[in-house]
């Protein structure tokens, strides 16, 4: 279903005239009310009046996540505060949170975005949705709910945790769609199993997964555990929240960009060449509609690629990959470049491994060292100590195959490695502590 039928069908043409209009308001906007920009457009020798084309936004500099961090908290608003109605932030983990704002209006483009995003997905008026995301600080969980009435459909603030009440409501409640984490819908199967629960007989049908990167095989372990349909949804804070981009229920095949909204590009992350349609790179996106906080160029680190091509659902806007790594994630082992997601992806090709599987990467002398914990199923862990070793090295080809370094990989008994009822943590690098 198209929430937006208007704008999320517009030809090329027309997109593109609308963006060029919106950027360029945008990159007047922040060069005169953001003392940051104005600095940093004068040191790349820019003005928004050398704006004529989409191309030459290429012309204009990136914004990063530091650049965010150093003029902490309000020094990147394009707002004055007493018009800023909402304010989000990271959790600050590595360093200074990063902060948010939202005028007004800005709430009502997001709780648009966000309806949009959940008709994509086949919500309806009549869904009950089970929101899991975190509420807080977090955008997740107000993005999902604000989205949700907007749509006419009701919503469950359940937030995260507290996972066994979560099955029970889902039972009383009959839930129909079911939004949070990849890591915690998988969690959510294992808790419903273990209560006894038989989840054939819950009312979900279909599943909004974000905030992390997960793979299609992560996808189908879901949809066998939870019978529903998995669909991924992206977006970070400083963009907007979740709703930047999302899969339809009838494609599967990226996620559709909001580009008329955001305008994206893929590039090299070392160079910083603007790559074509159909390359992987980094994304970077530049905010077109937003009042309290623009960002021009902004740096995700996510890596995707880029596919312009019509969707048989009708929208006309480009789509994405769904994300494989982070470029600041990358993980650099004897100089080889490794992302977890690929070690995912040689697990859940394997019979018998759960998706659960924790990465260790430490240093001995001046080699780096990579060990595997991967958790197996009870059927495996029972099995004869040369059966589990044949497992093990089995992985350890697979992985020295695909990535060519070598990894020391561990089976360990089902449900031992710790969950998570927000991001998985899949990796530990012993190196930077």
């Amino acid at each position: 279903m198209i929430w937006d039928e208007e704008f999320e069908t517009l030809p090329r043409e027309a997109l593109e005239a609308l963006q060029l209009k919106r950027l360029s308001a945008t990159v007047e906007r922040v060069y005169t009310t953001v003392p940051f920009y104005r600095k940093k457009f004068e040191v790349c020798g820019v003005k928004p009046a050398d704006l004529k084309s989409l191309k030459d936004l290429a012309r204009f500099p990136f914004t990063t996540k530091i650049d965010l961090r150093d003029n902490y908290p309000f020094g990147l608003f394009s707002a004055p505060l007493e018009q800023v109605v909402r304010i989000h932030a990271s959790s600050g983990t590595t360093g200074k949170p990063t902060v948010v704002g939202y005028t007004r209006r800005d709430i009502n483009t997001w709780s648009e975005l966000m309806a949009r995003s959940l008709s994509a997905a086949g919500v309806q008026k009549t869904d009950i949705i089970h929101n899991a995301y975190g509420y807080g600080l977090f955008t997740g969980g107000l993005g999902i709910h604000y989205g949700a009435e907007k749509l006419g459909a009701s919503v469950i603030p359940i937030s995260g945790g507290n996972t066994k009440r979560q099955i029970v409501i889902m039972q009383d409640f009959g839930s129909t769609v079911l939004t949070c984490t990849p890591s915690y819908a998988l969690f959510l199967a294992e808790m419903a199993a273990e209560m006894g629960v038989d989840v054939k007989k819950l009312k979900l049908r279909v599943g909004v997964f974000g905030a992390e990167p997960w793979s299609e095989k992560m996808r189908a372990e879901i949809e066998k555990k939870l019978p529903i349909q998995a669909l991924d949804i992206y977006g970070l804070s400083e963009v907007i929240g979740p709703g930047v981009s999302i899969e339809c229920l009838e494609g599967r095949r990226g996620l559709h960009i909001f580009e008329d909204h955001f305008i994206p590009e893929i590039i090299n992350p070392e160079t910083e060449e603007v790559l074509p349609y159909g390359e992987k790179g980094e994304l970077v996106f530049t905010t077109i509609t937003k009042e309290a906080f623009p960002l021009i160029r902004y740096r995700t680190r996510d890596i995707s690629t880029l596919y312009p091509e019509l969707c048989r659902c009708g929208r006309t806007h480009v789509r994405m990959e769904r994300v494989s790594g982070r470029s600041d994630d990358m993980l650099i082992i004897r100089g080889v470049n490794v992302f977890p997601s690929q070690i995912e992806s040689v697990l859940m090709n394997i019979e018998g491994v759960e998706p659960h599987y924790l990465l260790i990467v430490d240093r001995q002398g001046n080699l780096d060292t990579l060990d595997v914990q991967v958790e197996v199923n009870e059927r495996v862990f029972s099995d004869e100590i040369k059966n589990l070793q044949f497992l093990s090295r089995r992985i350890e080809k697979e992985i020295k195959d695909l990535l060519g370094v070598n990894a020391g990989v561990k089976l360990v008994e089902p449900k031992s490695l710790q969950r998570s009822e927000g991001k998985a943590q899949r990796v530990i690098d012993k190196r930077k502590i």
